[in-house]
């Protein structure tokens, strides 16, 4: 939950290519100076950064040739190149066609697909101060650029053509869903406007492309900037695997001999759970929570103030009330009132839930403290634990001491191949390019025949200039369109590397989230689609599929050949399990509460009037006439909501993984009234033929009635997090 997708990679269609801006807070770009020297036109053309992906399994990206200095002249090349596409698909003089229109247009930006790909990494895994500057005059441009594409006139009025004929004549089923979802795409950036609109339209979008890029690096400048080291005296409470990664951390930073906290949540949220020291939760609490919002440099308060007003403007100018209306239209939940309905539906029971949680630990606290005090959201996870192991004589340590990270890898593999029948197996070393040492690869194939699907790359640790959470990115797509392509997919964590030689020890939380961007890898290696717009998703859908996989974590296959002990290799005790499965719906309220407070903010930030809107006093009051709970503070607060603020991929849509957990419960349920159970076959199958295979190629609903044989149901959800249905119910 939280984790966000980066969309990037070797072109999957057109739109996916101008919508990869909304994803990664940047969009794509035009060549900015016809005049470009000799010098740097000759350097383009030789760029590494642009050239097609040679060696093995279908060519890879050439990520041990990543050269900063290639990049600009690269972006300039691409864009420029693609231009020339569009230019000579909008002036066909031929009558517009399915070919010659949008299959054209599918087979558009592979240069400019190549340069994002490499643009993603230096974004997300190897931000650099040069990088950031860069980064800050390319995107306004590239904006300029996805302007002159998604608003040129002749081109959208050939897509308007073949949509309209394939409303009197259907097409293929796959290629009607492409065109609608081209024409849609399209309508939905302005295609439709007055030429005094789409200009202004063009501007707007210029302006957000640089507020996002400023507002996602404010906030990696103050996770880099804000660290809290403390001494040998201060280390109470903390487990030994955390306080050697905590030295480690220190001295890597020039602070040989103490400890630290790093501003990222893997680090934070440990530090909150165990460590006794009041005073330095506080402290680490306040640096994680006040992320770009300190009143300096990096405050992003004024750049969510132009960023609503903006988005606002944009919508009027297509007739929209306001942005969450527009955003909604082709999600599933379709409208900002059946979102808001089901957050609503759930929001009671979980401040119900919280105040109950907070009276469980004010008597922990009442007990064991030796001073009186009251609970404050710095003591949340550290109580909460001690409450944990009251009621459920459960220690998130002694789980941990189960969770060794090379152990959950192979446990994933083991459910892609009982689920998929995928079969991983490392590459040799040295055989796949990586743009970092931390980075491994593992071939993918089909276990009956052999057959090559893809690659999986993980970058599996926290490092400077890496950004926060967890996220997977497709680097290529599958598709068969002009020769089949496989797929190269990546998951991405922060976990906080261990001190040499020691083991890489998880907590349950972080293992559950190492399956969840699982599932999206394995969403991208099982399509079979023809069309690389298809590759794209809904918003609302996409984060489902993900959510899924996390329940086969707790499955006994998993936990008796995977989670064992990292110095026994003895599996995980029945009684242990048991524990686990009794507190499942434990904590329920903070977790819950702290998700639906940002989903339902980015709701009203967009539902709101931006006009002299104060950020700051509106997320304060908003919470306060929703009964937010005191000791509770949003899961990403405003000013370091990246999800909404710093791109639009899920802005307005935050509440998307709420409705996906919907479709998860019920899905879950599924393969627990199977024979089967969780690896049941026929179930596995419908699963990957109907919710994972088909990607963007048939409406989402329809795809789930196809699976489940009818639409999910809130209940299930409810049941999962231990919450009361209507009349009382609570258990199945």
């Amino acid at each position: 939950m939280g984790n966000q997708i980066i969309l990037a990679g070797k072109k999957s269609g057109l739109l996916a290519l101008l919508a990869l801006a909304s994803c990664t807070s940047v969009q794509t770009q035009e060549q900015s100076q016809q005049t470009q020297s000799t010098a740097v036109q000759k350097q383009a053309e030789t760029n590494p950064l642009l050239k097609e992906w040679t060696g093995p399994y279908g060519g890879v990206p050439a990520f041990d040739q990543m050269n900063l200095a290639d990049l600009k002249p690269a972006m300039e090349k691409g864009m420029a190149l693609n231009l020339a596409e569009i230019e000579a698909i909008a002036n066909n003089t031929e009558p517009a066609t399915f070919a010659n229109t949008i299959e054209a247009m599918e087979r558009a930006g592979e240069e400019l697909g190549r340069v994002f790909t490499y643009y993603s990494i230096w974004g997300s895994n190897l931000s650099t101060p040069e990088f950031r500057t860069l980064q800050a005059e390319l995107a306004p441009k590239i904006s300029e650029f996805s302007s002159k594409i998604s608003q040129n006139e002749k081109l959208f009025q050939r897509i308007k053509t073949v949509y309209e004929n394939s409303q009197k004549n259907p097409l293929p089923a796959d290629q009607q869903r492409v065109v609608q979802l081209v024409y849609e795409g399209f309508a939905m950036e302005g295609a439709d406007l007055s030429p005094e609109a789409k200009k202004r339209y063009a501007e707007i979008n210029k302006e957000l492309s640089s507020l996002y890029t400023a507002f996602g690096n404010n906030i990696l400048a103050d996770e880099e900037k804000y660290v809290v080291y403390f001494t040998k005296d201060q280390l109470s409470g903390l487990p030994e695997s955390f306080v050697k990664a905590a030295a480690k951390a220190a001295a890597d930073r020039g602070k040989e001999g103490q400890y630290a906290v790093t501003n990222t949540r893997s680090s934070m949220d440990q530090f909150l759970t165990y460590s006794d020291v009041r005073a330095l939760r506080e402290k680490v609490w306040k640096n994680y929570y006040s992320r770009a919002d300190n009143g300096d440099e990096n405050d992003n308060n004024e750049n969510i103030k132009k960023i609503l007003k903006l988005r606002n403007e944009r919508v009027k100018l297509m007739g929209y009330d306001n942005y969450a209306e527009w955003r909604l239209q082709n999600r599933m939940a379709k409208t900002p009132e059946a979102a808001m309905d089901l957050m609503n539906a759930v929001w009671p029971s979980a401040i119900a839930r919280a105040k109950e949680e907070v009276a469980d630990m004010q008597k922990v606290a009442n007990k064991t403290s030796k001073t009186k005090i009251t609970i404050e959201p710095w003591d949340y996870r550290y109580y909460a634990e001690k409450v944990r192991k009251e009621k459920y004589d459960l220690d998130s340590d002694e789980v941990k001491q189960y969770l060794e990270l090379g152990n959950l890898t192979q446990a994933m593999f083991f459910t892609a191949g009982e689920l998929f029948n995928f079969k991983f197996t490392p590459v040799p070393e040295g055989s796949v390019p990586v743009f970092h040492e931390d980075v491994k690869v593992w071939e993918v194939t089909d276990k009956t025949s052999g057959q090559h699907i893809g690659l999986w790359y993980l970058d599996p640790f926290a490092r400077q200039g890496k950004r926060s959470g967890a996220w997977a990115s497709p680097y290529r797509s599958h598709t068969t369109f002009d020769g089949k392509k496989t797929v190269l997919a990546s998951n991405n964590s922060n976990f906080v590397k261990p001190a040499p030689g020691e083991p890489m020890l998880v907590s349950w939380d972080d293992a559950t989230t190492f399956f969840h961007e699982f599932g999206h890898a394995l969403h991208f290696l099982s399509s079979n689609v023809k069309y690389p717009t298809l590759n794209g998703g809904v918003r609302d859908y996409t984060e489902f599929q993900s959510q899924l996989l996390e329940r086969w974590l707790s499955t006994d296959k998993v936990i008796n050949q995977f989670l064992k002990h990292y110095k026994t290799g003895e599996p995980m005790p029945k009684a242990l399990v048991a524990k686990i499965n009794k507190a499942a719906t434990f904590n329920q309220g903070f977790e819950t509460t702290e998700f639906l407070a940002s989903a339902l903010m980015d709701m009203h930030f967009h539902l709101a009037d931006p006009e002299n809107l104060d950020p700051d006093k509106f997320e304060r009051e908003t919470l306060a006439k929703m009964n937010m709970p005191k000791e509770i503070v949003m899961r990403h607060r405003s000013p370091h909501f990246g999800h909404v603020f710093s791109g639009e991929g899920y802005a307005t849509a935050y509440y998307g993984y709420m409705w996906a957990d919907v479709l998860t419960s019920d899905a879950a349920e599924a393969f627990e009234e199977a024979p089967g159970g969780f690896y049941d076959k026929d179930v596995a199958a419908k699963l990957v033929k109907y919710l994972f295979a088909p990607r963007n190629s048939m409406d989402p609903a329809e795809a789930y009635r196809q699976f489940r044989g009818r639409d999910a149901k809130i209940d299930a959800l409810m049941r999962d997090r231990g919450f009361p249905l209507p009349g009382g119910q609570s258990k199945k």
